[in-house]
């Protein structure tokens, strides 16, 4: 969902791990030469989307690294199959009022400039989870945790999955 802390735990991420940082939506905007809101206005979300398709697909083209996408990248089903497919999604779950709360200011979201933002979360949020779901290789539940709390889970997700991944072997010998 739009707001619910992929930057800035994607960057805390990538430092920990040691891997380069990218966010979708300023690739885009420096692509664009303006802002997501001021395309969306002149152009309207479908070219939007078309656009985030393809920078999409080139952004994961590298083996390592954490890419924040934006919130709406789900919506073609292309998208999410090439994610699912192409990388390991977490899918930062929270609901729409915990969302309203962070972004209630915010004037730079194209979907939130409207009479009720709180009633388009909710929106959002009933048509895009199972969407975000379907992406995902994992949800991670955001219960207010702290950023530094939810890097470590996705890193505990990402080292549990790597050992499951590792041959057992006997001859296989295991430093720790």
């Amino acid at each position: 969902m739009p707001g619910s802390g992929k930057s800035t735990v994607g960057r805390q991420l990538a430092r920990r791990l040691n891997f380069t940082f990218i966010d979708s939506d300023q690739e885009i905007e420096q692509r664009l030469g303006c802002s997501i809101r001021e395309y969306f206005e002149r152009e309207g979300e479908d070219r939007f989307r078309k656009i985030e398709s393809e920078v999409l697909k080139e952004l994961t083209q590298s083996k390592s690294g954490v890419l924040s996408t934006g919130g709406g990248t789900v919506l073609r089903p292309e998208n999410r199959a090439w994610l699912h497919q192409h990388t390991q999604v977490f899918y930062l779950r929270t609901s729409p009022e915990e969302v309203f709360k962070r972004l209630r200011h915010d004037r730079n979201r194209p979907l939130l400039q409207v009479g009720a933002p709180l009633l388009k979360l909710q929106e959002l949020f009933h048509l895009r989870d199972s969407l975000y779901r379907e992406a995902a290789h994992h949800v991670v539940e955001l219960n207010k945790p702290t950023i530094g709390a939810m890097v470590r889970k996705i890193i505990d997700i990402l080292a549990a999955a790597e050992t499951r991944s590792i041959p057992h072997d006997s001859s296989i010998q295991h430093k720790t």
